[in-house]
């Protein structure tokens, strides 16, 4: 399977053979995949600190309302889905492990750079948003780390290995959140600083893991050509579209959800420090159970094929969507005061979005590299050269459908800003987001389960034609 040197180079490497893998390529594989689900962890927390930040940043004090934080916390997501596709070829042209080192600490700039400036009241907002845009640099490392990682693990088991991955990475985002609480609940709405220690510690701790227990794969190919090869295949712009509904939705509640909260409690009477305390508490439950479904998405569509478990989850999410227009439409009654039970009925629904849109991570990622194995059955070339092939133009596409997803975070927090500037409520914005849920259900169907006679076994691909045979024999060159 692999002649590994001295310097972590892996010389050759093929997931698919099962003697090796038994023999010793699963040690390795999982070896890589630990550290590599680290330091994608830490990449999600600085990604999403400013979700935090801004629970620290009362409007009395900092002179920034909710519309004004929504776009702040837009600002990194976007850079974020911009960085990932030249992270993802990053990791062919540089090698796994030496890219995982290199973009670690990378991330010590956003982390300084909100050291120096969260407790200065008198910055300028757009000074904010400069540095908020820094932290976007965390949002690339996703891409990177799926890429590298869909690389090491044979078809059988990339469910699971990138749920794992991915949801190893997604729980960055509520764990730096309940730091956040942690450090509100005992020190107090003055101490944001204390977050970014922390992280600079992780980020170190990052990096050296990676350069000390990492390998390079020198035969991985995933480059810019197979990105460009991958979008000629018309499931992947329906992929990137699904995407945008499952990961858009976790990555744009991510950071939406602690605001809203802050918003519905102000509202009821508390103050700001009382408000940013109580958001706190209750905003990292819902990215939390979201990432820890992830892999358990994965590992359902594994079993049940991605498009079947990804038209049941936005089916789920319509309905946890439904339960959130009520209980907002109900507190918009009342003065935007929501009740005990209609806070409830709020939480409870957007937990429930969370969770879905983990489970529905892990079933449309699973869907990328069935697609391409299929295609690859209809290649007139060796099975060395269609396993290299599907393995390098999945890898290549997980990176631009991480970045058109990451985009839907984007939107999330712009749609749910411009319905706060315009009625003061988000009840808007969750119509919006209901009326996508139903495209996404019927692109789902339409695009993988519409025509089962063409459908792959895995029940994901309709098999078409493959690019020219050419680049094919060159990939497994």
């Amino acid at each position: 399977m692999s002649t590994l040197t001295r310097n972590h180079n892996i010389e050759h490497w093929d997931a698919e053979d099962v003697v090796a893998w038994e023999a010793g390529g699963k040690d390795i594989a999982r070896r890589n995949l630990i550290w590599s689900v680290f330091a994608e962890h830490v990449g999600f927390s600085i990604w999403s600190i400013w979700s935090v930040m801004v629970l620290f940043m009362p409007t009395e004090k900092y002179g920034i309302d909710a519309a004004g934080k929504f776009f702040l916390m837009a600002v990194p997501t976007l850079v974020g889905a911009l960085l990932r596709i030249p992270y993802t070829v990053a990791t062919a042209r540089f090698g796994g492990r030496n890219w995982t080192v290199f973009s670690a600490m990378l991330l010590l700039i956003p982390a300084l750079l909100t050291l120096y400036f969260i407790n200065q009241p008198g910055t300028s907002y757009t000074t904010f948003l400069v540095v908020a845009a820094f932290a976007g640099i965390g949002g690339g490392n996703f891409a990177s780390s799926m890429t590298n990682i869909n690389a090491f693990y044979p078809q059988r088991l990339k469910g699971w290995a990138l749920g794992l991955n991915a949801g190893g990475g997604n729980i960055g985002v509520p764990v730096i959140q309940l730091i956040g609480l942690l450090v509100i609940a005992t020190l107090g709405n003055e101490y944001a600083t204390l977050i970014c220690a922390i992280y600079l510690v992780a980020i170190a701790v990052a990096g050296i893991g990676a350069a000390l227990y990492m390998d390079n794969l020198r035969n991985q190919k995933a480059d810019l050509s197979f990105m460009i090869e991958s979008l000629k295949v018309p499931q992947s712009w329906a992929i990137a579209f699904l995407y945008i509904g499952t990961f858009g939705s976790f990555i744009g509640y991510s950071f939406a959800f602690g605001q809203i909260l802050q918003i519905s409690f102000k509202a009821g009477g508390d103050t700001a420090a009382q408000a940013a305390l109580h958001a706190a508490q209750i905003a990292f439950i819902g990215p939390l159970l979201g990432s820890l479904a992830r892999p358990y998405g994965g590992k359902l569509a594994d079993r049940l094929g991605g498009s079947k478990v990804s038209l049941a989850t936005f089916a789920a999410m319509m309905a946890a969507t439904v339960l959130v227009i009520g209980a907002s439409t109900v507190a918009d009654g009342n003065a935007g005061v929501a009740t005990g039970g209609v806070m409830a009925v709020l939480v409870i629904g957007f937990v429930a979005l969370f969770v879905l849109s983990g489970i529905g991570n892990g079933a449309v990622t699973k869907i990328i590299p069935s697609v391409f194995e299929a295609k690859s059955k209809s290649l007139d070339v060796s099975p060395a050269a269609r396993s290299a092939w599907s393995q390098n133009t999945s890898g290549a596409l997980i990176g631009f459908v991480g970045a058109i997803g990451a985009l839907g975070g984007v939107g999330i927090n712009l749609v749910l800003r411009s319905s706060y500037a315009s009625t003061n409520s988000a009840t808007t914005a969750f119509w919006v987001f209901l009326a996508f849920y139903i495209a996404c259900a019927a692109v789902t169907w339409m695009v993988f389960l519409r025509r089962p006679s063409l459908r792959s076994p895995a029940g994901d691909a309709v098999v078409e034609s493959a690019p020219a045979t050419p680049s094919v024999v060159s990939a497994g060159a």
